[in-house]
């Protein structure tokens, strides 16, 4: 694993790139969740007290940090300043920021990038009152989301145990239903999570299962004391999820949709097509502008994904972004594909890897959503 040391000169580069005089790193009682697993700042460490990371674009870093708490940056290259008072540590921040002008932290003007929105309005006040431009550091946090090789392996890895997991589930449900054994979303929730403990995998969050209008609810997650059975003839969604345990693995994220009967009705096969449409659609923008060389933003991609079910006449049932970063969280630091909810203006990286997932949900009746991850090789290959 790369240490923050061999990390300082591409942030640094990216910098000047960026036209930055610096990166101010800030947090509060871990406020600030992506300041930390930059820094590498473990769970278990008790951070109840502010601390500062200034990464100026050429130098040495400075660590503020509290007199309680002196030693939690220790790990990483710098100056260290201790302080106890708010004023001796505005003052250790105004001779930092003395004479600059562009700071980038986690800020996003007009919270338009509510993942990267982590610094609280108060403490942009006090930087800002040093006479500084505090800018978004987006773009810097997205190169966080570059996989190394390594990375990319344990990707695979999560990709198969999720493939077989959910093809198990698929007869462990029809296996039920041919034997007229009664089989509910819960019970196959919960052989998926089964298989993912049997591969030695972690997830966030337990799998969907959710059998007809349950499917029109995105986020619907049967529970021990919450679920439907299913039944010939139902419609079955599976969204599921996981990682391999251990240090700096990242996630592979699906969702698959099926009928529990030997074919699908008009309107199911419908609706299908039409995201499966979609999906293709938005696969294919990333991999046209990789292959032409030029950049592709996460709001276009999502733009092109949702303009196939508007043209079908059902964009009003297309409910959430097209789809999101995946690295070390289900959820990644990256570019999402987003022009709905937010519009995510941040280029599509080489190295990093997101879902597309489009889905159609008709309240009453059931929902189609398919997911697949689109890795960007560093070479540009998709």
């Amino acid at each position: 694993m790369q240490s923050f040391a061999e990390k300082l000169e591409s942030i640094q580069d990216a910098l000047r790139k960026q036209s930055l005089d610096g990166w101010l790193l800030y947090d509060f009682r871990r406020s600030n969740p992506l300041a930390c697993k930059l820094l590498g700042l473990d769970e278990g460490i008790l951070l109840s007290r502010r601390f500062f990371y200034w990464i100026p674009v050429q130098g040495e870093p400075l660590k503020l940090v509290h007199r309680v708490e002196a030693h939690h940056l220790d790990h990483l290259p710098g100056k260290k300043h201790a302080y106890s008072s708010w004023r001796e540590l505005e003052t250790q921040l105004a001779l930092a920021l003395q004479g600059k002008g562009r700071v980038a932290m986690e800020y996003s003007p007009r919270n338009a990038i509510p993942t990267v929105s982590r610094v609280d309005a108060g403490t942009l006040e006090v930087i800002r009152s040093f006479g500084v431009e505090v800018c978004s550091s987006a773009d810097l946090l997205q190169r966080e989301s570059i996989w190394t090789a390594e990375q990319l392996e344990t990707h695979y890895y999560a990709a198969r145990v999720l493939d077989s997991a959910v093809a198990g589930a698929w007869e462990f449900i029809g296996a039920r239903l041919a034997a007229a054994e009664a089989v509910s979303e819960y019970e196959v929730q919960q052989f998926i999570i089964s298989r993912f403990q049997e591969a030695g995998c972690v997830w966030a969050g337990d799998p969907i299962v959710a059998v007809n209008a349950h499917a029109a609810d995105p986020h619907y997650t049967p529970s021990e004391n919450r679920f439907a059975q299913i039944q010939k003839g139902d419609w079955v969604l599976i969204d599921l999820w996981c990682k391999r345990k251990e240090p700096r693995a990242v996630y592979a994220d699906i969702t698959r949709v099926g009928v529990a009967d030997s074919k699908p009705t008009e309107r199911q096969q419908e609706i299908f097509g039409i995201v499966k449409a979609a999906r293709d659609a938005g696969a294919r923008l990333v991999q046209e502008r990789f292959e032409a060389d030029e950049p592709v933003m996460g709001w276009e991609v999502d733009q092109a994904v949702r303009d196939v079910i508007d043209e079908a006449g059902y964009g009003e049932y297309f409910v959430h972004r097209t789809g999101h970063s995946i690295d070390t969280n289900d959820h990644g630091d990256g570019a999402n594909i987003d022009n709905l909810e937010t519009q995510d203006r941040r280029c599509i990286l080489p190295g990093t890897c997101f879902s597309i997932e489009p889905g159609i949900y008709l309240p009453g009746e059931f929902g189609v959503r398919l997911e697949y991850d689109v890795f960007v090789h560093p070479d540009g290959r998709v």
